[in-house]
């Protein structure tokens, strides 16, 4: 057993990367969360996204040119929020810029309080998903999610961006030894988008079966636990705290 975790280990914090301790696991669990709510929001609130931008201003594109399945409201309402997030993970970037724990535990404990107040509004409706709640949730999801992109940038994990695979995936397959590279670190990088897959599929599982309070239980308690993992790793003397020039 204490060989496997020493593996997994190495596998997360490739030799020469001790530098950033525990944040590859934990933004992992992150990468998962992205997948549980990028699964409530497109399959539970009309086809949007609030984690992936990318997707959002394609649906935009579709909507304006007249596909009636997609709201162009809605792609923008979550677009605006993501940003109104990322803005608010700056500022906190800012704040905390010689931190990273405590910048990290401050995100996700923001997150967490974001994300039950979806939960509440989506108990309330008993499952009904109206246009007030479907806006209610893209609102306080994508602030999660922009907030989360940000802060995630800040902390410069390579490879763990927690919400963006195309670069992941390119660099899996253009620096891989086949392609002439040094393939470094591709069991970070294939774990990253497992876990996201990971995230969507049981999250589609949940929301499918009309488990949407559940969907958002499970990504609160994710998050939550990521907060006070940190808190407790951030001790003074700890070398990963400080940030990556």
């Amino acid at each position: 057993m204490r060989r496997l975790l020493s593996d997994a280990f190495r596998t997360l914090v490739p030799r020469g990367e001790e530098r950033h301790g525990p944040l590859p696991p934990l933004m992992l669990i992150l990468t998962v969360v992205t997948g549980l709510v990028d699964a409530v929001s497109y399959l539970a609130l009309g086809h949007v996204f609030v984690a992936n931008m990318t997707g959002n201003v394609v649906f935009l594109g579709f909507a304006l040119a007249g596909d009636e399945n997609l709201s162009a409201l809605a792609s923008v309402v979550a677009i605006m929020a993501f940003l109104l997030g990322a803005l608010a993970g700056g500022k906190l970037g800012t704040r905390f810029a010689l931190h990273r724990g405590h910048l990290l535990r401050t995100s996700t404990t923001v997150q967490t309080i974001l994300v039950a107040v979806t939960m509440v509004v989506a108990a309330v409706s008993d499952r009904w998903v109206t246009p007030g709640v479907q806006y209610t949730l893209i609102v306080f999801l994508g602030l999660a999610m922009g907030l989360q992109n940000a802060v995630a940038r800040r902390l410069g994990v390579p490879d763990l961006t927690t919400t963006v695979l195309t670069l992941t995936l390119t660099g899996l397959a253009a620096d891989s030894t086949p392609a002439g590279g040094e393939a470094p670190r591709p069991g970070r990088r294939i774990l990253s988008v497992l876990a996201m897959f990971l995230g969507v599929f049981v999250g589609a599982q949940l929301v499918l079966h009309g488990h949407l309070v559940l969907t958002l239980g499970l990504t609160l308690v994710l998050l939550a636990a990521t907060s006070v993992t940190t808190h407790r790793l951030s001790t003074a003397d700890a070398a990963w705290i400080r940030p990556q020039l």
